[in-house]
């Protein structure tokens, strides 16, 4: 007779922290959603993660001084990650609603464990499998009909592929935590992703955009958010590990459902459940299942 327990997590300082930049990072999505109707999404992505890393840079200008190659390479790693991961999420939000978005984003969170079974050859637990499970079925259901005919549109396409680099950036942020310096690599990741957003735009031709405060105000207002939420994870993934992570992040598309909701997006019913099951399916790949002997069973045995 075995008995069956969950472990759960206790939250530390960093998890904590994590939190709290993860209730940040849900309201962002509407914000870029309003953005990118004023401006276009390399352009914008540029402009706010240059914004992040003047921001970082000038509160880490002494660091800066004695910056080392493992620092850029590390950085310049990461800053891929996240000009992928944001570009294309963004990219998205030109079609497609915030909270959508967010659910949909979401999917980065089960693909954690398994792109660190495929890279680093860390077989993921088997509630991993069921988690990836429940995320898809709940991204059929927020696609709609359209999903059974395979006429998903680009800004799902786009958002989907996001979570490949999104993944890839926290596994990368845990990795290199421990080697480098806090400021440092936070600065050199801004400014390669708010570089490469701008370098994307004559490649797609993308036009710089008319004036707006809104954009304007947009970029600078999450270019501050930005350098807080990079440098959050960046400190926090020192001590807590990528998957202990990720389901800290499951909460940001309930985040930016609240905030999309209280701004006047509506989900149909089917929507709203296809994110449940994300955040389920999110939740269910990071649960620990441990199976021990009973006392008694061990003394029979014994006898």
């Amino acid at each position: 007779m075995t008995s069956t327990r969950l472990r759960f997590l206790r939250l530390r300082p960093q998890e904590l922290a994590l939190i709290a930049i993860t209730a940040v990072w849900g309201g962002t999505f509407l914000l870029v959603h309003w953005a990118v109707e004023h401006a276009g999404p390399w352009f914008f992505v540029g402009i706010r993660f240059l914004v992040a890393a003047a921001i970082s840079a000038a509160i880490f200008r002494r660091a800066l001084r004695g910056i080392r190659w493992i620092d850029v390479g590390a950085g310049a790693a990461i800053g891929v990650m996240i000009y992928g991961g944001y570009g294309l999420q963004t990219f998205g939000l030109q079609t497609i609603e915030s909270s959508t978005s967010a659910f949909i984003t979401a999917l980065y969170v089960p693909l954690v464990p398994l792109l660190q079974w495929a890279v680093f050859r860390h077989r993921p637990p088997a509630m991993a499998f069921v988690g990836a499970g429940l995320a898809f079925a709940g991204l059929v259901l927020i696609a709609g009909p359209d999903a059974f005919s395979l006429t998903l549109g680009a800004g799902e396409i786009a958002t989907m592929i996001s979570t490949l680099p999104i993944a890839g950036e926290i596994i990368l942020i845990s990795v290199f935590a421990s080697r480098i310096d806090l400021g440092r690599i936070t600065v050199v990741q801004l400014l390669t992703a708010g570089l490469l957003g701008l370098a994307t735009m004559p490649i797609v031709g993308e036009a710089l955009p008319s004036f707006s405060w809104i954009w304007l105000g947009a970029a600078l207002g999450l270019g501050a958010a930005s350098c807080v939420i990079q440098l959050t994870m960046n400190w926090a993934q020192k001590q807590v590990s990528p998957t202990r992570a990720t389901i800290i992040y499951a909460g940001e598309p309930v985040w930016a459902a609240v905030v999309g909701r209280l701004a006047g997006e509506r989900l149909p019913l089917t929507a709203l459940i296809g994110g449940a099951l994300v955040v389920l399916g999110t939740l269910a790949s990071e649960i620990r299942i441990v199976r021990r002997r009973s006392a008694s069973t061990g003394s029979a045995t014994q006898r």
